[in-house]
């Protein structure tokens, strides 16, 4: 092993789940042949982000160079599908299946790698396509249609005597079509995250769970108390404090389906159809419970109807309200979890019991909660001596994400020192206390328009927690 790859390798040891050092070591070890080891780093990015499009191609060109080439074409059809804009999957592909002869095909990828990406022009490979005759399809062709991937990225062949049945095929593994299609929702997914993977919010979390965690996981005696499995929780706090990654973990928790929305899914520019795209997410929900319907920036399409001058906005709104109670359908497993920055512009309507019946304040993260956030997000960089105890004490007021900016600006500064240098310089509490005096929390300017609101239009003590939080209220 050379000493760049020891030093990688020492790196790895104060980092071990940073992403961009792993791919780095991976990269390397092939440049040594070192393909084993190769491999192995790989599957660990693909472990940690399987979508990972650099190291599925590197996994492939491992298992390629252990004259698995097969399975090599496999792995890459596969990413093609999944990610149709990757020019680099397009011309890996494309080189794999002219070295099998499989021409036509290899052509038609080839121009498409050039058509995402001019640059990635390879002169061998045209002249190589140039020269060979088209192809029919091949005898390995046929066999890999009965080769593929499971759901955990491990290879398989079926038997020669076994044969398709796409009656028998599990019901996450079919791909989803129809609206779902149509609505962008076709690769929806249970998340991977859970509670642990965010730092702090422990009363936020704790709401969470009585709201949706344990009515799911203690179904019966919740039915004991009549009371159902769904419901609605709305989030609610300045930019940057975690509210869309709460949810996203909150769907980990209990390994429910997560349908996260955006506003151009569901407005539409003809007269109804913004209505009928809702009911359809609705119903789309209801198909796949028990499953989270995540609606970011939710007071896009829930705004207080009296703003609303247009009869279209307020047919949509209506329509929100109606599937939300569930009238023609039952919403038993489907929970719906809004997020906004704007409490203030949501329809009073959307607040009454059974529908967003528990509305919870995401605050800014506490001393604690910010040293906890500062663990977590040191994961994945090399990290030297570290004291989340003082970061946090000097970061008063900071959001999560201003706390990862905090963490992106020490990275810079360095990356520097380690260009600099030619090795992996680890990052330490004084790199990340001088970036934190650099950055400027930007919680504040929420803070003033909230003060406003909590004042001056609190009759119902809807914004209690905002007045506890900034010292007004005791």
């Amino acid at each position: 092993m050379s000493p760049n790859l020891k030093s990688l390798h020492l790196a790895l040891q104060h980092s071990p789940d940073n992403v961009p050092l792993l791919l780095h070591f991976a990269n390397s070890c092939l440049d040594e042949f070192l393909v084993p080891e190769a491999r192995e780093t790989f599957l660990k990015v693909t472990n940690l982000q399987p979508g990972h499009t650099d190291a599925r191609l590197g996994l492939a060109q491992v298992v390629h160079l252990e004259g698995k080439t097969s399975e090599a074409i496999v792995r890459l059809d596969q990413l093609v599908e999944e990610q149709p804009h990757s020019a680099t999957a397009h011309l890996a592909l494309s080189r794999l299946l002219a070295g099998e002869n499989e021409i036509d095909r290899a052509r038609i990828l080839y121009q498409r790698a050039l058509e995402l990406n001019p640059a990635l022009t390879d002169s061998s490979l045209e002249k190589q396509l140039a020269e060979s005759p088209p192809s029919s399809s091949s005898h390995s062709n046929s066999q890999r249609r009965k080769a593929g991937l499971t759901s955990d990225g491990d290879y398989f062949q079926a038997d020669d005597e076994s044969d398709d049945n796409p009656d028998s095929d599990d019901e996450d593994s079919r791909p989803r079509g129809g609206t779902a299609f149509d609505l962008g929702l076709a690769d929806f997914e249970k998340p991977k995250l859970s509670f642990a993977d965010v730092g702090g919010m422990d009363e936020v979390k704790d709401a969470i769970r009585m709201k949706i965690i344990h009515p799911l996981q203690h179904a019966d005696l919740f039915r004991a108390y009549n009371k159902k499995v769904g419901g609605g929780v709305l989030l609610y706090g300045p930019p940057g404090c975690g509210k869309t990654l709460l949810s996203k973990a909150t769907a980990g928790e209990i390994k429910a389906n997560f349908i996260a929305l955006g506003l151009h899914q569901i407005l539409d520019m003809w007269i109804g159809n913004s209505e009928k795209n809702m009911h359809e997410v609705f119903e789309l929900a209801r198909q796949h419970a028990p499953c989270i319907l995540f609606f970011d920036e939710v007071d896009a399409l829930a705004a207080d109807r009296r703003d609303l001058r247009q009869s279209a906005g307020r047919n949509l709104i209506n329509q929100f309200l109606s599937e939300m109670d569930g009238a023609q359908s039952d919403n038993d497993g489907v929970l719906i979890l809004g997020a906004t920055n704007a409490p203030w512009h949501i329809d009073p309507a959307f607040r009454r019991p059974g529908r967003f019946d528990r509305t919870l304040f995401v605050p800014p993260p506490d001393q604690p909660a910010r040293a906890a956030i500062a663990e977590v997000m040191a994961k994945n960089r090399p990290i030297g001596e570290l004291d989340p105890i003082a970061l946090a004490k000097k970061t008063e007021g900071f959001s999560g994400a201003d706390l990862k900016a905090v963490f992106d600006l020490a990275t810079e500064s360095v990356l520097e020192e380690a260009m600099k240098s030619g090795k992996v310089v680890p990052l330490n509490t004084k790199d990340l206390i001088k970036a934190a005096g650099r950055h400027k929390p930007t919680t504040k300017a929420w803070f003033d328009s909230a003060r406003n609101y909590a004042m001056y239009s609190n009759q119902s003590g809807y914004y209690d927690d905002v007045l506890k939080y900034l010292g007004l209220l005791k």
